[in-house]
């Protein structure tokens, strides 16, 4: 019998196959066996901060330019520091938490890897 593979959202190990398709019941991900070749090499983002650095998730970084905050009249100082990001795909790639403003998104070239 073949190895089954992890969930490649939750990387359970818990994972089963039910006919054409792997399913896992942590997270509910169902997957196809063709597909477990495809997106371990499409999955990478790579995202670079203005310097040029690789960002990676888990990473802290450094506004370098006054950011105006939509639909408000706050302001995301030059110099603000931002700990654990997550990278998303999109326009503003970068999902984040600032102390005294909250979760909001920001781009990759308005940032410098800390």
């Amino acid at each position: 019998m073949s190895q089954i593979p992890n969930c490649p959202e939750c990387a359970s190990a818990f994972s089963y196959a039910d006919g054409e398709l792997y399913i896992c019941p942590e997270c509910g991900h169902e997957w196809s066996a063709s597909s477990t070749t495809e997106t371990s090499t499409d999955e990478v983002l790579t995202i670079k901060d203005a310097s040029g650095n690789l960002l990676n998730d888990g990473d802290s970084i450094t506004v370098i330019k006054d950011l105006k905050v939509k639909g408000s009249s706050l302001v995301v100082k030059v110099g603000t520091k931002v700990k654990n990001i997550r990278l998303i795909e999109g326009d503003h790639n970068i999902d984040c938490k600032i102390d005294g403003i909250g979760p909001m998104k920001l781009k990759s070239e308005f940032v410098r890897k800390a």
